[in-house]
């Protein structure tokens, strides 16, 4: 391998180790919380040794904060669909559709936040002061302009929101609920239907169609 092409193997290494450490980290954290979660348990699952794990990630609550931030990123990607939209119809009806996939395929991220929220937020209650909170009041601010326009009814911005979560991120966080009243996981067809059920239904109840 030539000296050139050495440093882009250790950094496709590196990536690839940092993936599979946060993948194994979710799922840790989600069954077992922070305080139950260990490094070594972490590495376990990871299939790698105690001491890579140490090297990409000094403690556990560095880790565990990675693994935060990153659900939280990729919720925020989804978010940008109703940035440039031009109505509730396509921002919203798209908003779902991204945070549904997004419980499909990331359910343990989504029960790890929704753990650490649920027990005051401990590790990142700073997060919540400041990155959640001037995200929340930038999307209120959006919905509100598609009221002042008329393209919806007049509701309370933040609530709506909570909604949103509430209904999408359900199928992560309650996915064990779902799966036992389903008789086994959701087909891709009851996806697709579970998604158009929730769109519909909100955005009817937002009088947006």
């Amino acid at each position: 391998m030539s000296e050139a092409l050495r440093p882009l193997r250790r950094n496709e290494i590196r990536q690839q180790n940092e993936a599979l450490i946060l993948q194994a980290a979710e799922k840790v954290f989600a069954e077992a919380g922070f305080g139950g979660a260990t490094m070594q348990l972490i590495a376990d699952v990871a299939g790698l040794p105690k001491a890579n794990l140490h090297y990409y990630f000094a403690t556990k609550e560095e880790l565990y904060r990675k693994v935060v931030s990153n659900i939280f990123d990729i919720w925020l990607h989804a978010a940008e669909s109703m940035d440039n939209a031009p109505g509730p119809v396509e921002g919203i009806g798209a908003y779902i559709d991204a945070k549904m996939e997004i419980s499909r395929r990331h359910p343990d991220g989504s029960k790890v936040w929704a753990s650490e929220v649920m027990h005051g937020a401990p590790v990142i209650q700073d997060y919540l002061e400041t990155t959640l909170r001037d995200w929340t009041a930038g999307r209120a601010a959006l919905i509100q302009g598609w009221i002042d326009a008329g393209k919806m009814a007049p509701v309370n911005p933040d609530h709506l929101l909570y909604m949103l979560w509430a209904a999408t991120q359900h199928y992560a966080d309650f996915g064990h609920q779902i799966e036992t009243l389903n008789g086994g996981p959701l087909t891709d067809t009851q996806w697709r239907e579970a998604k158009d059920s929730v769109k519909a239904m909100i955005l009817r109840g937002i009088g947006a169609i």
